[in-house]
């Protein structure tokens, strides 16, 4: 009987013990993934352990982890783990908060000392295993409180900008700094370490895929093709990304937006100098595709929305009579052969609209057809290119461009060395007018004042014809290289116009040809664009008796529209 009371007693003491045990919740986090792969948690969560067994009346009752969340950049009412351990702490589940250090419940000054202060509130206390509790007794306990978040998030201000501009000086190297690799590239390791020595790839060109970019950007800026019409061309010819799935509209968009494929890697506002062996992509080609892509958002009609049409001209073909847009349509015939069977065709046209709707208002014809009116532009076009490549070879334009840049930099060397003779006329009169201050200059003080005045001014005009002339300088530079570009396009385009594909001749045709206007039987004008119009006027040579003789087959109207384009 006695064994048992002294048993029974036993167990109420267990029992009262346990009652009296506060009960602890842990909270582990790391800000980067990094950082879980280090094991960083499992050591929060043994120096935690380690913290409450020194404590007798402490029992973990839950644990939280929070893996690649950053203290600093998400707030604590998007942090499922805070959000449920406030729930627990409103339900009265638990009465201590645990944390390997302070910062682990965030490193923002504006939100986490309130945090913390809220918890204390709600009758929790706040323990770090490593700075012992947080009280808030004092009004000293409330800015010390404030002071240890407004620190942390200093620090990580710090170490943000220190990892940005460590990035940054990366990118500048030429290093590739993470995140995915573009499609046409591998990581290779190449030697290089970080400050942890580990090894860390650098971007190499997957030659199989590299060919894929290539073909990409050569079906968009020379066969007019849009990234669905890619995105479909590429799986029908089996061509598949790098996990093995058909490349999507949204991927084609990416690559042609992705300067990396000019050799040039990219991270916010650094970049690196053009890495030859990165190179895919020519900078000119990859420009030309940027302007295309802004052209389609804008609907410019210097680039066809889609070159799938067997028409070489919609969009730029206008009534000479009336002035409307000629549009395309088509009508269906039907043949009885000689031996009875019924052929049926499809053909096109370029119909007035207005004339059809408003009759006896235009008096031009309703339509014309689109294989005639498509091989009379063609041969126009084809006489051009020609002039083109007879026209002076680059070089000699180059020299011209070089010759007005020579002429604009002597006549700025003149003016800067007139400047700086005022400037010292000018310092002499300053010095000169302390002697007649003291008397001892020949000039008297209003006469030096007017040269004075007379100098300032002269400096002032000449400050502002060099600026001038700067202009005309940065304005010859700009327009050297931009005739350089232009003549090289004009030259691409003769040497393939009549061997390439249909959508790349439309594709040329739209970008050369700013407008069509055609007339009854055919008589056509055409508007070339603005560049090829100042190209003909300076470098091409007037035609020669022969090169008009060898365009009167294509009729009389034509002739005459020739005579008057070139």
């Amino acid at each position: 009987m006695a064994e048992q009371i002294k048993q029974g007693i036993i167990s109420l003491q267990n029992q009262a013990t346990q009652r009296t045990k506060k009960r602890v919740v842990c909270l582990y986090r790391v800000s980067t993934v990094g950082q879980v792969e280090k094991d960083d948690i499992p050591m929060q969560k043994q120096s935690c352990h380690e913290y409450c067994w020194r404590q007798p009346d402490w029992e973990i009752v839950r644990e939280f982890s929070e893996k690649g969340v950053s203290g600093f950049k998400v707030s604590a009412k998007d942090r499922d783990a805070i959000q449920e351990i406030q729930r627990m702490a409103l339900q009265g589940e638990f009465d201590i908060l645990l944390v390997f250090m302070f910062d682990r419940l965030g490193r923002k000054d504006d939100e986490t000392p309130f945090v913390v202060e809220w918890f204390v509130q709600n009758g929790i206390e706040v323990w770090s295993a490593m700075e012992g509790q947080q009280r808030f007794d004092t009004h000293v306990d409330k800015l010390l409180n404030y002071i240890r978040y407004w620190q942390a998030s200093g620090e990580s201000i710090k170490t943000s900008i220190r990892t940005k501009t460590r990035m940054e000086q990366l990118t500048q190297e030429g290093h590739f700094t993470g995140g995915g690799v573009p499609y046409g590239y591998r990581l290779e390791q190449k030697g290089r370490t970080n400050r942890r020595n580990k090894a860390v790839g650098d971007l190499a060109v997957e030659p199989d895929e590299a060919e894929i970019v290539k073909l990409i950007f050569q079906k968009y800026v020379n066969e007019g093709y849009g990234a669905q019409r890619l995105c479909r061309y590429l799986t029908e010819q089996g061509i598949r990304n790098k996990k093995g799935r058909n490349i999507a509209t949204t991927s084609i968009n990416r690559i042609i937006k992705n300067a990396i494929y000019t050799g040039v890697i990219h991270n916010g506002d650094s970049r690196s100098e053009v890495i030859p062996e990165l190179q895919i992509i020519d900078q000119e080609t990859f420009d030309r595709a940027q302007v295309i892509m802004a052209q389609r958002v804008r609907h410019h009609n210097d680039v066809p929305l889609n070159t799938k049409g067997r028409s070489l001209l919609v969009g730029k073909v206008y009534c000479g009579h009336c002035g409307g847009k000629l549009t395309l349509t088509s009508y269906g015939r039907k043949r009885v052969r000689a031996d009875g069977t019924v052929h049926r065709e499809t053909r096109a046209r370029y119909q007035c609209h207005y004339n059809v709707r408003h009759p006896g208002e235009c008096d031009g014809q309703s339509g014309y057809g689109l294989d005639k009116l498509d091989r009379l532009i063609d041969q126009i076009i084809h006489i051009q290119f020609e002039r083109i490549r007879k026209a002076p070879p680059q070089a000699l334009i180059n020299r011209e461009a070089q010759r007005e840049t020579a002429l604009a930099k002597a006549q700025l060397n003149m003016l800067m060395e007139q400047h700086s003779q005022k400037e010292r006329e000018y310092q002499d009169l300053r010095a000169e007018t302390i002697k007649v201050v003291q008397g001892t200059s020949q000039l008297n003080a209003d006469l030096l004042n007017s040269l004075v005045e007379e100098t300032k001014a002269q400096i002032a005009e000449l400050e502002q014809q060099i600026q001038k002339g700067r202009e005309a300088l940065q304005a010859l530079s700009a327009g050297a290289e931009k005739v350089r570009q232009e003549y090289a396009q004009l030259v691409s385009w003769a040497d393939m116009y009549d061997n390439c594909t249909f959508e790349a001749k439309k594709m040329i045709v739209a970008q050369f040809v700013k407008s069509v206007s055609v007339r009854r039987d055919y008589e056509i004008d055409i508007t070339f664009n603005v560049s090829f119009t100042e190209f003909q006027e300076i470098y091409l040579e007037p035609e020669t008796e022969e090169e008009k003789r060898s365009k009167e087959p294509l009729s009389l109207a034509l002739t005459e529209t020739m005579r008057q384009a070139v």
